[in-house]
């Protein structure tokens, strides 16, 4: 597998990393109180233990090959501390705009909906780029599986 189907299971395997970390994060959370205004604690919790489907994409990405999992990490580490910054700018972007303009979408305007919709699709471009760069820093160390 080359090209785009490998950078996007390589994001697959990422987004694996940040949802393993989350769960961390979400009872690091709970624990201190929910202190975070944003909803997603003072910092980004990073636990890199492959989820079950994190394994499954590790094998189809690099096969039966000697691809050491710790040689990843560094990657995988950045991914998580890098989404959960973007996170907190879509958050902030949501807060501030809600409270300028009420958190009832139905009651937006015209203008104000295309300016909320605007917005987070400004967001979501750059975490979709972020991530295609870290599936590709990812799998620029790591040779492609033998067919």
């Amino acid at each position: 597998m080359t090209g785009a189907p490998r950078i996007a299971l390589a994001e697959s395997f990422l987004q694996e990393a940040v949802y393993r970390s989350r769960g961390d994060q979400a009872g690091a959370t709970l624990l201190a109180a929910g202190s975070a205004s944003c909803g997603l604690g003072e910092k980004p919790s990073v636990s890199l233990d492959l989820t079950p489907r994190a394994q499954e994409i590790f094998e189809e990405l690099f096969g039966d090959q000697s691809v050491p999992l710790d040689a990843l990490k560094d990657v995988m580490a950045r991914w998580v501390k890098r989404q959960d910054a973007l996170d907190r700018q879509r958050n902030h972007f949501l807060k501030d705009f809600r409270a300028a303009h009420g958190m009832d979408r139905r009651s937006y305007t015209p203008e104000q909906l295309a300016a909320y919709e605007a917005g987070l699709d400004e967001v979501n471009q750059v975490v979709q780029q972020a991530r295609t760069e870290a599936a590709k820093d990812l799998l620029a160390g790591a040779p492609e599986p033998r067919s």
